[in-house]
């Protein structure tokens, strides 16, 4: 089992110290980063001064992505087996005629 690590994460002008797999890191500061980045954008375009109401504008831009890349996976999953499926019946014509 590897060690833990120790790593502190700013967002929204506070530190976080987290403790976490080695493995972690690099998404937690990437994700870390793309916060902070949103965070600058929403108080630019939108004037939002209270942290509080930019982090959750935050957690729901990231939560609408979420839910839409499965919905997209999804309709994909369903395109796919659909090809299958067509497939899959013309094969078992061939071979039953």
């Amino acid at each position: 089992m590897s060690e833990m690590l120790k790593i502190k994460l700013s967002i929204a002008n506070r530190v976080y110290p987290l403790t976490i797999a080695p493995e972690q890191e690099e998404g937690l500061r990437k994700a870390a980063k793309n916060i902070e980045a949103m965070i600058t954008q929403f108080e630019q375009s939108y004037s939002v001064r209270d942290k509080q109401d930019v982090l959750a504008m935050c957690a729901l831009q990231f939560a609408t992505q979420v839910e839409q890349k499965q919905i997209d996976k999804e309709s994909v999953s369903e395109h796919v087996e659909d090809k299958l499926n067509a497939l899959n019946r013309l094969l078992h014509e061939q071979l039953n005629s």
